[in-house]
């Protein structure tokens, strides 16, 4: 290229450039673009903090002392309800047993003994009754014989009340042997065994021998702030029909990962703790592949749907000290910086505005750095506003053309 045609060239490039405005975007000064607030469907979510516990949770402590002489379960390990988990040294207590078997077994042949003296005694009266009235023998002799089988009638009766004692403590004993042999209430997993072979028991001990825990099903307790818990009831009407309606909640798990089987909010408590303001909540899952443990931990998700929400892309929202503002349009094209509220949960892209705007707004989407308080703007829309923004970057491009020209044409 001769140095002719690359002065004309240069000359036609800055024609260009001067008439595209010296590389302004082409844009009026007050020239931004603004959208009309309209509702959508929008769905959004609340985490909760939560604890996982299983729908029954028995501690197993034993009712006698002694020395542990057998565990026969492991930790994790599956029972059933009656399954043996451990047993207590029980010689003495067998040595009761005993004793209390002997005693009944005494008492019986009291009792037998005591009864045949009353069969006796009432042939003898059943006799006499009749030689007394063949007028054989008189009225002392009669009575005599009554006297005998009464007081041999008393003596049976007292046998067996004996009897009933003795069968007593052999219950009694029998009961405080079982006490050896410590079983599962309940059908569940065994947590920890703190107590081995040898360790020494009672009924006071603080700490029990293990828990049970049954996770068929697990309740996973969380709590919602009081005016939540008000809103959804004034909204459902009482708290049981607010529970009917509750949606399917989800559960996180302690490593991010979202539980496989959705729950049911079934409990709400009806006392608000006074230091923290909020109410307990309790949601059950099922468990089928024991995956949920009692005493995890996690976080309850509820979702959200509103039909009417005004959504808002966030790029139009300025947060100012936990506050957001947004350019809202006024009938005389001034915009007004007005706080809004937003849900605090978003998707990251959107905000859902709760308060501030209303439907039929007009608010500003792009450039809110140029723009201050009751300034003037010409709205234009943002199909205007994306087509000044390609003819900014052709003017763009043509400005880097004339530099790399005066480049070459400098050498």
């Amino acid at each position: 290229m001769n140095k002719k045609k690359i002065m004309m060239l240069l000359a036609g490039t800055a024609m260009l450039v001067a008439c595209g405005g010296g590389g302004n975007m082409n844009f009026g000064d007050n020239e931004f673009p603004v959208a009309t607030v309209g509702t959508q469907s929008a769905s959004s979510q609340t985490n909760y903090p939560a604890t996982i516990k299983g729908i029954q949770d028995v501690e197993i402590r034993p009712k006698i002392s002694g020395f542990i002489t057998r565990v026969c379960v492991q930790e994790g390990q599956t029972v059933g309800a009656g399954q043996l988990l451990f047993v207590i040294d029980n010689e003495t207590y067998q040595a009761t047993v005993r004793q209390a078997q002997a005693s009944v077994n005494q008492a019986q042949a009291a009792v037998s003994t005591a009864t045949a003296q009353m069969n006796t005694a009432k042939l003898t009266y059943d006799n006499s009754q009749q030689l007394h009235k063949n007028k054989v023998i008189g009225d002392y002799e009669l009575q005599t014989a009554k006297n005998s089988f009464e007081s041999a009638q008393a003596q049976v009766n007292q046998a067996k009340a004996a009897l009933a004692a003795a069968q007593a403590s052999l219950r009694s004993a029998n009961e405080t042997l079982s006490f050896c042999y410590v079983k599962s209430p309940t059908s569940g997993v065994v947590g920890n065994l703190p107590f081995k072979v040898g360790a020494l028991v009672s009924s006071s001990s603080a700490q029990p021998l293990t828990t049970v825990s049954n996770i068929s099903t697990m309740e996973v307790y969380f709590s919602m702030n009081e005016k939540d818990v008000l809103d959804m009831t004034k909204s459902s009407g009482s708290p049981q029909a607010a529970i009917q309606s509750f949606p399917p909640v989800k559960l996180q798990l302690a490593d991010g990962t979202i539980y496989a089987h959705e729950g049911r909010v079934t409990k709400v408590s009806g006392v608000i703790d006074p230091a923290t303001g909020s109410v307990s909540m309790i949601a059950q899952f099922t468990n089928p592949d024991k995956l949920l443990k009692s005493g995890g931990s996690g976080s309850v998700i509820i979702p959200h749907e509103n039909n009417n929400a005004i959504v808002v892309p966030q790029e139009c929202v300025t947060e100012v000290q936990d506050k957001h503002f947004m350019y809202v349009v006024g009938k005389d094209n001034k915009v007004n910086y007005t706080e809004v509220t937003v849900d605090p949960q978003n998707d990251g892209k959107n905000y859902v505005i709760h308060s501030g705007l209303k439907v039929g707004d007009k608010y500003v989407t792009k450039g809110l750095t140029k723009l201050h308080d009751k300034m003037d703007i010409v709205p234009i829309t943002a199909e205007q506003y994306e087509k000044k923004l390609k003819e900014a970057e052709k003017l763009g491009e043509a400005q880097n053309d004339a530099s790399k020209l005066k480049e070459v044409f400098s050498k």
